[in-house]
């Protein structure tokens, strides 16, 4: 028989342990060179490490041997380290910035609401695949990629 004391401690360390997580750390997993293919058609990104609370990112996408979209990208840390940002500029345009937001999906979920296409960028991991997804807010017009590691 669970006492009242027992699970008047059991749920403080939930909420404890809970609140912990909503802590984010870097995706670090996101870091290495990665490829999706289907037929001639390609991209690739590649991952720095987390380091002083910063990732680099670089991606391009193509067929054959022509290059149709490159993108620069960063994750950075908030300075409170509350939370982070995942900036995107396609082929150099104006840096956009999608805030994380803790979720109940996995991985990391980046939000912009304001931002016309996508609204919603999603990393996760699915063993050896690194995944991703770009959406509305809602998750309507999805497009996702399944990468290999290179």
């Amino acid at each position: 028989m669970v006492t009242r004391h027992a699970l008047i401690a059991v749920l403080g360390w939930t909420m404890l342990t809970g609140a912990a997580e909503e802590k984010p750390a870097l995706p670090g997993w996101m870091a290495g060179c990665w490829e999706a293919q289907s037929g001639e058609r390609w991209t690739e990104e590649c991952w720095t490490s987390s380091r002083g609370g910063v990732m680099l990112g670089s991606s391009r996408s193509g067929k054959g041997d022509s290059v149709d979209l490159w993108e620069a990208m960063q994750v950075i840390a908030d300075k409170s380290g509350s939370g982070m940002t995942f900036w995107a500029s396609p082929n150099g345009t104006k840096r956009t910035p999608f805030v994380w937001r803790a979720d109940a999906e996995p991985g990391v979920t980046f939000h912009n609401a304001e931002n016309d296409y996508p609204q919603r960028v999603r990393y996760w991991r699915e063993g050896d695949t690194l995944m991703a997804e770009i959406a509305m807010a809602d998750g309507s017009k999805p497009m996702r990629w399944q990468y290999k590691r290179k």
